[in-house]
């Protein structure tokens, strides 16, 4: 398979697509509102090598782990050490290593010069602890700590008169906010062509001059808390209490990125504006029967087009009614983990009967400790490891599944081929990463990104007394 081919599988894979068609409609179900999603994700630099890209899909996932277990933040030096080690395994002569060697020439005193000198070194085996600080790593090539694969969105209508905004819905935060009018970037311009919210363009608005800031894993945003009204596939909750942001960092004023704000659907215990969620606004406003949000992630290859997310539900239209699964919520901190009861892998048990998983849908890959992973894979016929990572055929059979509760869960082969290694097109880069996080590595916690939730209709539900996750094979 030529160059063109591999380009051809990357722009599908990432380019932002719509991810709804004409047969899901939003609109209330019973007690429950549906909503279509869409992808969020940025296209990254089509030069970046796939290897480089893979790890940076895995330190987002590191980052992300980190974070909903409570854990240090992994840093940016260690994360670059990832980086660099993948940059290693690349032919001297190609053409990416010649431009980051002509960008370290071309401009002794420039930052991006001594980083691009550093990774030149590293992959040489020179002087690989030389990292300059964090602060100074631009992100030039497309050559970024991690990826800036966000998850998915959807839209609301917020204000008077309603006005439409698409927000992230993230599963690994509790905070809800849009860009406020006057909003600026770090460099004190705008923060680009989104939709935003203030008094000159709502009645209803009361702003209740209370700051508020967040530090994300992937950026930062501060600004005021307010109250406005939301409109949800035409039923309205009034007076619900958000924030609009002033300053929002890089990561979320770009053009290209196509939310104009983030809705958190993790549980109120973890919100840094100490409110309410909007699922837990809903429910006791009586919008929505119960403090639920469930998920059908959509697979690109099927074809489709049926993304949706259930605010106070599960839709019997997605799933398989027979195969639903509920256990407890095992994550202490706010977020959602689910216990795993085996691992399979083509039908025959691991042996693994104590690993957990924390739900992310706002990471592509499955991520778990390097002894799973490599177990996994050393089953998985023609899978090689490279670069501290693993690949597998792209065209592989295997099937990996998920025992949770009494019900196996499958991941379908194609989710075990993430993205081709080379132009060859024989070899792709595994759907599982290699991550761990804290003092003792957490060595029985994996995070099911992407991978996993795409295989399954995922259900959280945050009522009072119940804490409980529900899983059901997909129609």
């Amino acid at each position: 398979m030529g160059s063109g081919l591999v380009l051809m599988h990357l722009t599908q894979f990432f380019v932002g697509l719509l991810l709804f068609s004409t047969d899901v409609r939003a609109g209330p179900l019973g007690g429950m509102v549906s909503i279509p999603l869409e992808k969020a994700g940025r296209e990254l630099s089509p030069g970046l090598p796939s290897a480089v890209l893979h790890q940076q899909y895995a330190n987002r996932g590191i980052r992300r782990l980190a974070h909903m277990k409570g854990q240090p933040r992994p840093s940016d030096l260690d994360l670059w050490g990832k980086i660099s080690n993948r940059l290693s395994s690349l032919p001297k002569d190609s053409e990416f290593m010649r431009k980051l060697e002509i960008a370290a020439l071309s401009d002794p005193n420039s930052l991006s010069s001594r980083k691009f000198r550093h990774l030149a070194r590293a992959t040489n085996g020179d002087d690989s602890s030389a990292l300059p600080s964090p602060a100074s790593y631009p992100n030039s090539l497309g050559l970024e700590i991690q990826s800036n694969d966000y998850g998915y969105y959807a839209k609301l209508m917020i204000g008077t008169p309603p006005k439409e905004f698409s927000l992230l819905m993230d599963s690994g935060s509790a905070d809800f906010w849009v860009g406020g009018e006057g909003c600026k970037g770090d460099n004190g311009q705008d923060c680009g062509n989104h939709t935003y919210l203030g008094l000159n363009s709502s009645t209803t608005l009361k702003d209740l001059h209370d700051p508020w800031a967040i530090n994300y894993n992937t950026g930062e945003v501060s600004g005021s808390m307010i109250q406005d009204d939301i409109s949800i596939a035409g039923l309205r909750l009034s007076g619900f209490k958000f924030g609009v942001a002033f300053k929002e960092s890089p990561e979320f004023t770009g053009n290209e990125i196509l939310f104009d704000g983030l809705a958190g659907l993790a549980k109120s215990a973890v919100s840094r504006q100490r409110t309410m969620t909007l699922v837990e606004a809903l429910h006791k406003s009586g919008v929505i029967k119960n403090s639920i949000v469930s998920f059908k992630i959509p697979r690109l290859a099927d074809h489709k087009n049926d993304g949706e997310m259930a605010l106070g539900g599960m839709n019997p239209a997605k799933y398989d009614s027979k195969s639903v699964v509920t256990v407890k919520n095992l994550n202490r901190i706010g977020f959602w983990e689910t216990p795993i009861n085996e691992v399979k892998i083509d039908g025959k048990p691991s042996g693994w009967t104590n690993r957990t998983g924390v739900l992310d849908t706002g990471t592509a890959l499955l991520m778990a400790p390097r002894e799973d992973v490599d177990a996994i894979h050393s089953r998985i016929p023609g899978a090689k490891q490279a670069s501290g990572s693993w690949t597998v055929p792209c065209a592989t059979k295997t099937s990996l599944a998920l025992t949770i509760g009494n019900i196996d869960f499958s991941i379908d082969p194609r989710d075990l081929a993430f993205i081709p290694a080379d132009d060859s097109g024989k070899d792709c880069w595994s759907g599982i990463g290699v991550g761990t996080v804290g003092p003792f590595h957490l060595p029985t916690t994996w995070l099911l990104g992407n991978t996993f939730l795409k295989n399954v209709y995922s259900s959280m539900n945050a009522d009072e007394g119940k804490d409980e996750i529900s899983f059901a094979k997909l129609r």
